[in-house]
């Protein structure tokens, strides 16, 4: 009995780690758009979903799965969404969004309500809009890894195996690899030290000759395609359909508060815990209580660390 208890929490453990890699990069991609620009925006939830049915109809109806099989497609079509949606991103940031944020809303004591009632427009738009073309069928991304599993094990003698999801844990190594990538984006090259400058000081990044306004039109572009790639790599693992947004915008934002803002890590690390309270809470509670077991603990770290694991004590003003 002893032995199938630590199996099951060992198992529920390594999904857990798989599937919050992926819950990680996607509170990445939000937490972009909310500590560069201070806008929070209810659509992007309704963006990873445009980045799933993207995936979807690169892999069955541009190529992808012609020319990279069955096996490996399914994640190539999920990378190619983030392209895709930096540019829908960008283009609706630069229609609609960028008409309610950076200096211009700065200007206006009521730019925080305009960016609220937009963005829960926008996500409305995009998921009734999404039933219309898509349809209300669910859809999903098939690959044959999605079925079979790597065995860690026997371990204790012949007692005790792992088993790991192949799916899962390849779209796990492409969102850690993901999140490497834009760590030394944003750390290292000019355009990351430009979008740092521009959420830290937006007057003084002025007077650098920083464009505030292009700087929170590209952080806003790439928090989107960050989140596709995301659900691009959800969508392999999971069936979906346009109200799918609604179901993972709530846990983008609890990641995105548990870890902090100020860095790519602490979302990441946000995202992870929501996967591991996620997987070990069905040990001990049903699956309609999994978004119950995450916000129980949730309040229980706000309540002892209100700035997240890596947010700072005082952020600015």
């Amino acid at each position: 009995m002893t032995i199938q208890l630590l199996e099951n929490v060992l198992q529920a453990l390594a999904a857990g780690l798989l599937v919050g890699a992926i819950y990680g990069l996607m509170c990445v991609g939000l937490a972009l758009i909310f500590g560069v620009m201070r806008v929070i925006n209810f659509a992007q939830g309704d963006f990873m979903m445009l980045g799933m049915y993207a995936a979807f109809y690169f892999f069955g109806a541009f190529g992808i799965q012609a020319a990279f099989g069955t096996t490996f497609g399914p994640y190539m079509a999920a990378i190619l969404a983030g392209p895709l949606m930096f540019v829908v991103g960008y283009l609706i940031h630069l229609t609609l969004i960028a008409r309610v944020s950076g200096t211009r809303a700065a200007a206006e004591a009521e730019g925080h309500f305009a960016q609220l009632i937009l963005t829960l427009g926008i996500a409305l738009i995009l998921q009734n809009g999404g039933l219309i073309v898509f349809g209300s069928v669910l859809a999903g991304i098939q690959t044959p890894l999605s079925s079979s599993a790597w065995e860690i094990g026997p371990m204790w003698g012949d007692y005790l195996s792992i088993f790991v999801n192949k799916s899962r844990a390849i779209s796990a190594a492409i969102s850690i690899v993901a999140i490497f990538v834009l760590t030394i984006l944003m750390g290292r090259s000019r355009l990351g030290k430009a979008l740092r400058a521009a959420a830290d000081n937006p007057e003084a990044a002025t007077y650098m000759g920083i464009d505030v306004d292009v700087a929170h039109r590209i952080a806003f572009a790439l928090g989107v395609s960050v989140t596709a790639i995301a659900g691009g790599l959800l969508a392999v693992n999971y069936p979906f359909h346009p109200y799918v947004g609604l179901e993972y915008v709530i846990i983008m934002y609890a990641g995105v508060v548990l870890g902090g803002l100020g860095s790519i890590i602490g979302p990441f690390w946000g995202g992870m815990t929501i996967g591991l309270v996620q997987q070990l809470s069905t040990l001990v509670l049903p699956t309609q209580l999994q978004n119950t077991a995450i916000f129980v603990v949730f309040l229980l770290i706000i309540f002892l660390r209100p700035q997240g694991f890596f947010g700072r004590v005082a952020e600015r003003t």
